[in-house]
């Protein structure tokens, strides 16, 4: 049986390019950068050539970029860091940034509308005199709404935006702050980076060595950030392709399922995502059904597994328990074809007819 790979927002598998300057790198750069023989030299060299890189494509200056291990690290190190007295955040923010303004002294959670994107009003509502960051995701890794980071931006205040699901995607909003992780772009696992303008001053969160510009403490992971550097210097530039496929696959799919809706789904979003739930069905049994078909799906975010309660973020945009349960998330990416695209369709319509047949409670 031949595998089908449909869920890119939760990992990417490594580009070609990407896998061989890191194999190149574990083999011949293994100095300590901070070691000023040649060794280290060779791989303080090979960090600053990807952070620049970095630097070039996500719109930043090279002293602005933070390397991290991956997302979750670099959130909280923007959110602990800067310590701020009140923080304005969105319901439907991933966990690495939702949980961790829960763990701040006083932060305000703001409603999104039944399109999932949050209305900027709402936003300028929830400000108070000692609001010191507003935190506000580009793209939604479960939905792919876009949110209006520009027009959060114009309020005044300082912004923090995840744009780990809009890095080669979208022409990058501009914010004060913003999260980025390698492996959602065909980079490896481990590796991230926290981008934050100059003039905003962070307190390190760990301590140690003066590592990062005595931010982040820690001997640095050259093989991570040189292969991050590999990966947005290989960004794929078929957005046209995967809309066409992702279209494509929602259409079909709502012609051969009765009872299909895709959430969202007059929301502006980006091209890969589509998330559609099926009235009467357990997602996790599509789930499994889909996977021992051959198709890799999602249920919701990956860092999420395991949790009994429905998704947060589809039960933020209005679902009942029982909607949000019954959705999967389809991201699609660079391997994707419209051959696999049309056998996704027969399974999905064969599987939900079969559950439905077995259902106690589908009529």
């Amino acid at each position: 049986m031949q595998r089908a790979y449909f869920d890119h927002n939760a990992t990417t598998p490594l580009a070609e390019p990407v896998l061989a300057a890191i194999a190149a790198c574990l083999r011949d750069t293994f100095g300590n950068a901070s070691s000023i023989h040649q060794d280290g030299q060779r791989a303080r060299q090979a960090i600053e050539a990807a952070r620049r890189t970095i630097a070039v494509k996500v719109g930043a200056k090279p002293e602005e970029v933070i390397l991290t291990s991956g997302a979750t690290e670099a959130a909280n190190l923007a959110l602990f860091g800067l310590r701020p007295r009140h923080v304005v955040t969105t319901a439907i923010e991933h966990p690495a940034v939702l949980h961790t303004c829960r763990e701040l002294p006083d932060s305000t959670v703001v409603r999104v509308g039944s399109d999932g994107v949050v209305d900027p009003d709402d936003v300028r509502r929830a400000l108070r005199p000692d609001t010191d960051l507003v935190a506000v995701m580009a793209v939604n890794n479960e939905l792919g709404t876009i949110q209006p980071i520009a027009e959060i931006s114009a309020l005044g205040v300082p912004v923090m935006s995840d744009q780990v699901q809009a890095l080669g995607k979208i022409d990058l909003p501009r914010a004060d702050i913003r999260i980025f992780s390698a492996h959602k772009v065909y980079g490896p696992k481990g590796a991230g980076a926290l981008v934050v303008r100059k003039g905003i001053t962070l307190q390190p969160t760990v301590f140690g060595g003066r590592h990062e510009r005595g931010r982040r403490p820690g001997t640095e992971n050259v093989a991570g950030a040189v292969g991050f550097g590999a990966a947005v210097a290989n960004l794929p530039t078929d957005t046209a392709r995967i809309a066409t496929l992702r279209d494509r696959l929602e259409s079909a799919i709502l012609d051969r399922v009765p009872g299909a809706r895709v959430n969202a789904a007059h929301a502006p979003r980006v091209a890969n995502t589509t998330n559609i739930r099926f009235e009467g069905i357990e997602g996790e049994a599509l789930l499994i059904a889909l996977d021992l078909a051959g198709f890799a799906v999602s249920s919701g975010a990956a860092c999420s597994s395991g949790a009994v309660e429905p998704s947060h973020v589809l039960t933020a945009i209005g679902l009942s328990k029982e909607e949000a349960k019954s959705s999967l998330r389809f991201s699609l990416g660079a391997s994707n074809t419209v051959e696999q695209v049309d056998r996704l369709v027969a399974a999905v319509a064969h599987s939900v007819e079969r559950l439905r047949k077995l259902s106690p409670v589908y009529a």
